[in-house]
């Protein structure tokens, strides 16, 4: 049986793309998102998500520093987003 990575929305016009593995982000979302590039303010943060791809590519993510930088990268995603750093932060220490 195929897997299914594109799930369509019942109740809205909307689609979900679930994506498997990190790469898949580097070589084929954000050079689709490059070539057709999202309008408005959405465009800040799909820069903001491709410095944080970056950082995780290269494996920048694993250190405290890093790691800090991606928190401060995404609080200012969204506007809304600050409870998620904060049980993104917790998920990873409980993991350390």
């Amino acid at each position: 049986m195929a897997r299914k990575y594109i799930y369509d929305s019942a109740t809205r016009e909307t689609s979900l793309l679930q994506i498997k593995n990190n790469s898949d982000i580097i070589n084929k979302i954000i050079p689709f998102f490059d070539q057709y590039p999202i309008l408005g303010v959405k465009s800040l943060d799909f820069s903001d998500f491709k410095k944080v791809a970056e950082l995780m590519k290269n494996k920048e993510h694993f250190t405290e520093s890093g790691f800090s930088e991606i928190i401060q990268i995404v609080k200012q995603m969204n506007l809304d987003r600050n409870n998620s750093t904060s049980s993104l932060k917790a998920s990873v220490n409980r993991k350390s």
